[in-house]
């Protein structure tokens, strides 16, 4: 008899026991993938402007021609000739090297640059570490940009 009982109370508890909760479905979207930017996004005339790495104040400025391939291209600083950086193309990003060359910001100074810019909202912005070529040794500044369109 007491097993009889056993039974039906394990039963009742079985059958009166909650259910474990399914896991939620996943709601949260994957994100989206970056875009790949391609010289024909960048093609065209752009106002560049260079600024310290934690300020907003402009150190220096150009113009660059951008061809809707990775050669092509020209840098025009001021009362300089114009220059043909070595551009390459990676993931979101447009890479430009230039240099040596004498430093604007440095007068006598050589300079050669490392640039990494991408597209955001319709500005080409980036990031420039800039080694110049001193007597005591190297020195490395890290510049922002900011490049718009020039219609």
């Amino acid at each position: 008899m007491r097993r009889l009982v056993l039974l039906c109370c394990a039963a009742v508890l079985v059958g009166c026991a909650k259910k474990e909760a399914e896991p939620a479905a996943d709601t949260t979207a994957a994100a989206p993938a970056p875009m790949m930017l391609t010289a024909a996004d960048v093609a065209g005339k752009w106002h560049v402007v260079v600024m310290g790495e934690t300020s907003d104040s402009v150190l220096t400025e150009y113009d660059m021609t951008a061809t809707a391939s990775d050669s092509g291209w020209t840098v025009m600083l001021a009362n300089r000739p114009a220059m043909s950086p070595r551009v390459m193309f990676s993931g979101d990003s447009v890479v430009m090297d230039m240099g040596p060359y004498e430093s604007v910001l440095r007068k006598g100074v050589q300079v050669t640059t490392h640039s990494v810019s991408r597209m955001q909202g319709g500005m080409l912005v980036g990031n420039t570490t800039a080694h110049y070529a001193t007597t005591t040794g190297d020195s490395v500044v890290m510049l922002r940009s900011r490049g718009t369109r020039v219609p």
